[in-house]
């Protein structure tokens, strides 16, 4: 039975490595310029995408998530200027993305008008870089980079061209580089960016889960199953490995995807900043924070643990699945705050990500498994269960704890309660913090360390690290910057020295959800807005107000605008009509968002989610500046 099983699993890996092979490549491209311009005239280049039906491609100002087309010529002495127009998409609502998309289906024509510097001369290579997306009604294809390349012939005896645009092109904002500049990068979809590192920081969540007091038990009891049914060589170690291995990752991936069903995809965006969610959170922590300390113990009901067991002592193929099902549910107590945390951060990213953290999350945690199984004997050099559990239990007691005051912030946030100011949340941090040190150190007297046992390194090492951290917290409390860790504690109240401008540059003058008031500003002073969706909660939006938002060179920028934040996940009215306002005119509900719109809200450009590049953010602010 296992050898037929693992030829069909070779068999499907083989069909899936050919289908892979196929790569599917249904948009072509191609460019057309003149074959001779003037110095200091201007002509006109097509590039054509020709799409094969089903497919379609997407604009280049079509509202995220979808990659939006860009068009990118590279800098050239003999260029002034860039411009890109395209034709007239065809807006409506995508089903891949559940949102409204501008798209182009068959053949599409963008014009790109070229100024020629009144100096240029010769030959010239025209070098264009196209980055794309093309999907179907069901399915979509990971983004694309083509590079196109033309002929121009500048010369003082070319005809003029006469550059007439159709009706119906618009022009694309910042389609161009200026003179002489570096064009701006394309960007990457930033929901792709951030889910390299959250599913990085799954994975560590699963291997350190595997040293908390319910599951590091568990390894010998898991390993004599293995060897028992005889798993100890061969393909069937292999198998029941896997088979084991799934048990663990379907639980807990089904975790995830209950998640993702139940609040549906712009529900799982908002679910973090909920405040019932927030709360309930808060209190699961704090029961575990309560039984990691020693006042009682976590337990799952003993008749379902029981007939569980009972069945994955039958052995073969469904004994090792539920066997790991088992193993999941008895480990439930200890990895839930692990969970709990994954979840919470994942709701704030794409719709899949808290299935795909849950999978991630339970592959770390089966992986040593996997291991042991397929290496028996390697089970004798592990370390024993023993006073290092118990000290493990403790230390992940107070971290808990700290971490259920982050999810309490986050309600007295939304709710405006102010009870968790910035300099309290880090005094009650520092205290939560330093405690574990001083337990490890000797000082504080909790069980899992005895009056007479000798202080070693790794124990030295890791007290003074959480004191070392704990002391790093108390700049914070007086008007300091904490760098990374400002997108995790609450803001500074306003007028408490913690500004969103740069050092001695003084804050940014925010306007705190007017929009028409910024609208009418922006009227009488001939600016531009920049809007701000953000959210009480979003830890994103307070890492780009703390550390990009300050930056001299940003701030400088971001004075040009008038600026408005707009706050979408409070418990009062206006939140509900800056989300209702993001929703409908952008088409998403995703924090952190930022637009720039004139006085009469016409869309002028737009940039979503985190950015740690200050050259990208810039490019973005500087395309959209008012012409004098």
């Amino acid at each position: 039975m296992s050898t037929q099983l693992i030829r069909m699993l070779f068999a499907a890996l083989a069909a899936a490595a050919a289908l892979c092979g196929q790569r599917l490549d249904p948009v072509r491209w191609s460019i057309e310029a003149p074959g001779a311009a003037a110095p200091g005239s201007v002509v006109l280049v097509r590039l054509t995408a020709e799409a094969d039906a089903p497919w379609h491609l997407y604009s280049m100002t079509t509202p995220k998530p979808p990659i939006a087309t860009t068009i990118r010529f590279e800098p050239s002495p003999a260029i002034a200027s860039v411009k890109i127009h395209q034709p007239a998409p065809v807006r409506k609502l995508d089903p891949n993305f559940q949102t409204e998309t501008e798209t182009f289906e068959g053949k599409t024509v963008f014009l790109a008008e070229l100024a020629i510097a009144p100096g240029a001369g010769g030959p010239v290579e025209l070098t264009a870089g196209v980055r794309f997306q093309a999907c179907t009604d069901k399915q979509c294809l990971p983004p694309r980079r083509k590079t196109l390349n033309a002929s121009l012939s500048i010369g003082a005896g070319a005809p003029a061209a006469v550059i007439a645009i159709p009706d119906g092109y618009r022009l694309v904002p910042d389609s161009g580089p200026a003179a002489g500049s570096t064009p701006a990068p394309i960007p990457a979809a930033p929901a792709k960016q951030d889910l390299g590192s959250f599913l990085l920081l799954a994975f560590g969540f699963g291997l350190a889960a595997i040293f908390t007091p319910c599951v590091f038990p568990m390894i010998p009891i898991t390993m004599s199953y293995f060897l028992n049914q005889g798993g100890d060589r061969g393909g069937r170690a292999v198998m029941q490995a896997l088979v084991f291995c799934m048990g663990i990752v379907v639980l807990f991936t089904g975790i995830g995807l209950a998640t993702t069903a139940a609040v549906g995809p712009f529900g799982v965006v908002q679910l973090g900043s909920n405040v019932w969610v927030n709360a309930f959170i808060t209190v699961v922590f704090l029961v575990f924070a309560a039984s990691m300390l020693g006042a009682f113990e976590i337990t799952l009901p003993s008749g379902l643990l029981t007939r569980m067991n009972s069945a994955s002592g039958q052995g073969g193929v469904m004994g090792s699945l539920l066997m790991g099902l088992t193993f999941s549910l008895t480990s439930f107590a200890c990895v839930g705050p692990f969970m709990g945390t994954l979840l919470a951060a994942s709701v704030q990213g794409d719709k899949l990500q808290p299935v795909l953290g849950m999978a991630t999350f339970a592959s770390g945690l089966a992986l040593p498994f996997f291991l042991l199984a397929l290496f028996p004997g390697a089970l004798k050099k592990m370390p024993r269960s023993g006073g290092w559990m118990m000290r493990v239990k403790t230390v992940l007691g107070f971290v808990i704890l700290a971490a259920a005051l982050k999810y309490f912030s986050n309600v007295d946030q939304v709710m405006h309660w102010n009870v968790l100011t910035r300099d309290r949340f880090l005094a009650a941090w520092v205290v939560l913090f330093a405690l574990p040190g001083l337990y490890l150190l000797g000082f504080l007297r909790m069980e899992g360390i005895k009056p007479e046992e000798p202080l070693k390194t790794g124990r030295l090492v890791a007290g003074m690290a959480f004191l070392a951290f704990a002391l790093s917290l108390l700049p914070g409390m007086f008007g300091g910057r904490l760098g990374e860790l400002d997108a995790y504690v609450p803001a500074a109240q306003e007028g408490a020295g913690l500004g969103s401008g740069g050092a001695g540059e003084g804050k940014l003058p925010w306007l705190k959800d007017q929009y028409q008031e910024a609208l009418a500003k922006a009227r009488a002073e001939n600016k531009l807005v920049f809007v701000n969706f953000t959210g009480y909660t979003c830890t994103n939006c307070k890492w780009m107000k703390s550390n990009m938002f300050p930056r001299p060179e940003v701030s400088a920028a971001l004075r040009e605008f008038v600026l408005v934040e707009l706050y979408t996940d409070g418990s009062e009215g206006v939140s509900e009509a800056n989300q209702k306002l993001q929703e409908t005119k952008f088409a998403t509900v995703a924090i952190p968002f930022y637009a720039i719109v004139d006085a009469d809200e016409k869309v002028v450009a737009s940039f979503p989610s985190l950015t740690r590049d200050t050259a990208e953010f810039l490019a973005f602010l500087r395309s959209a500046r008012k012409p004098a």
